[in-house]
């Protein structure tokens, strides 16, 4: 008897309807428009088809709903005739927000802001155990202040036994007089701390591993931008590799490194980083904190804009404040124009954004400026670092540590006095060590000192 081979159906692509309010007590570094544009995109990257799009000014949001009280019946309202699934606000919503406008939207309409649909779209994309791990964990301190009745049985969600969230010490049993949401509550809690070690495994298996690489003493460049500028391909050009490389948003998210050598014969390890982007959510940032370290260890940032796209001004300034924010505003930064290609006047696009440091037209596609930029970092890594002889005292602990962990040590010798040091460290720390010196120092310039200052925070 012949087989009947059954046909696979997709399941029907969900709708949303879009909701930006403009709030004139907050300075954003998109317009409105184009804020809304891009989530858009986001939405599209998720695999969401976008239906309509609602705008609305306020001075300050509703406690309640967010958006005014008339506004939320007009959206649901306007939801309903669209035949939208979800409402997604490119705010970020709080928990009592988000509670109230579900009871008025309805249970037929979802209702989700910016930060949990990146979240989905990191999900769909975590390809290594590392990004899995690291986007679970976003996902659960997300979810845990928004808990609701509608959030039962999470042990069936999250899965069962071998590590995942249903298996952990049978937490999914109630206790007498517990109810399903103070369940679910301590069932969340308990996989969050299970994942917080689990990254806390991964974190210290990435520091004994960059310990060795310094003292390889080979340099570190990482590759840095707003989502979708180009930096896998660049990667790809540079190393002849091939990593996986996209046209949308957050196409790569684990952190990909290939060796490099320069034209003096010098062997360079560049580092490709999870993308940027405007409100990018707290919780991906601590989530990331391991993978995001390995920005703020490298000896250089590339920084890569695209230079065709309409904000590219307001993407790179959104990358340089996330950089300070996970403690990488110190470190030299050389700043790539990519797709320089597609421009009828790239000199005009260069005019545009000439307030951006050690800049370098190129084009990661068809090579184009790569000699340039490759020379350009060679000559920052020789100058990166620079020799020294310091005498520490030990009150000064501190810095004894950061020579060993930042610098390049060669001899040390205790005495009474403390810690004589002799080795290489890089430039941006010599204000630092320079009180303790025992050899005449080569002067920064002011630029330099100002904008280094503020190192001394992060003792």
């Amino acid at each position: 008897m012949p087989k009947i081979k059954m046909l696979e159906t997709e399941s029907p692509q969900e709708k949303a309807l879009l909701i930006g309010v403009n709030l004139r007590s907050h300075e954003e570094l998109l317009s409105l428009d184009d804020s809304l544009e891009e989530l858009e995109l986001l939405a599209d990257t998720a695999g969401v088809e976008v239906v309509g799009v609602e705008t609305q000014n306020l001075s300050t949001p509703n406690s309640k709903t967010f958006i005014g009280k008339g506004k939320v019946e007009e959206t649901r309202i306007l939801a309903e005739e669209l035949g939208a699934d979800m409402v997604i606000f490119d705010n970020v919503l709080s928990p009592r927000h988000q509670r109230e406008l579900e009871a008025a939207f309805g249970e037929s309409i979802r209702v989700i802001d910016r930060t949990a649909l990146i979240l989905d779209i990191f999900a769909q994309h975590a390809e290594t155990s590392e990004g899995r791990l690291q986007v679970e964990l976003a996902q659960y301190e997300y979810r845990l202040p928004r808990l609701t009745r509608a959030w039962t049985h999470l042990a069936r969600q999250a899965g069962g036994g071998g590590g995942r969230a249903g298996g952990v010490g049978g937490v999914g049993l109630r206790g007498p007089g517990e109810t399903q949401l103070e369940v679910d509550r301590r069932l969340i809690t308990t996989r969050i701390e299970y994942l917080k070690g689990e990254l806390e495994k991964v974190r210290a298996h990435r520091t004994r591993y960059r310990d060795r690489r310094k003292k390889s003493r080979i340099p570190v460049v990482a590759l840095v931008g707003y989502t979708n500028a180009g930096k896998s391909t660049l990667l790809n050009t540079l190393s002849k590799s091939d990593v996986y490389v996209a046209d949308q948003l957050f196409a790569t998210l684990d952190p990909t490194t290939r060796r490099v050598d320069l034209s003096g014969g010098q062997g360079v390890l560049f580092t490709d980083t999870v993308g940027f982007i405007q409100k990018l959510p707290t919780e991906l940032v601590a989530a990331f904190r391991a993978t995001l370290e390995e920005i703020s260890e490298a000896d250089i940032l590339l920084h890569v804009v695209d230079i065709t796209h309409a904000n590219a001004s307001a993407q790179a300034k959104s990358v340089q404040e996330t950089l300070v924010e996970i403690g990488a505003g110190d470190i030299p930064v050389i700043t790539a124009f990519n797709k320089v290609d597609l421009l009828k006047d790239p000199s005009t696009a260069m005019d545009a954004l000439d307030s951006f440091p050690n800049t370098y037209p190129i084009s990661a596609i068809t090579g184009l400026g790569l000699d340039e930029l490759l020379g350009a970092i060679e000559k920052a890594l020789y100058e990166t670092y620079i020799e020294v002889d310091v005498r520490i005292p030990y009150e000064e602990g501190q810095l004894i540590s950061m020579f060993h962990e930042k610098g390049q040590v060669r001899e040390v010798v205790h005495a009474e006095q403390g810690a004589r040091m002799i080795g290489s460290i890089p430039r941006r720390l010599l204000h630092l060590f320079a009180p303790f010196s025992l050899v005449p120092l080569p002067a920064q310039d002011e630029d330099a000192d100002l904008e280094f200052e503020d190192d001394s925070e992060h003792f």
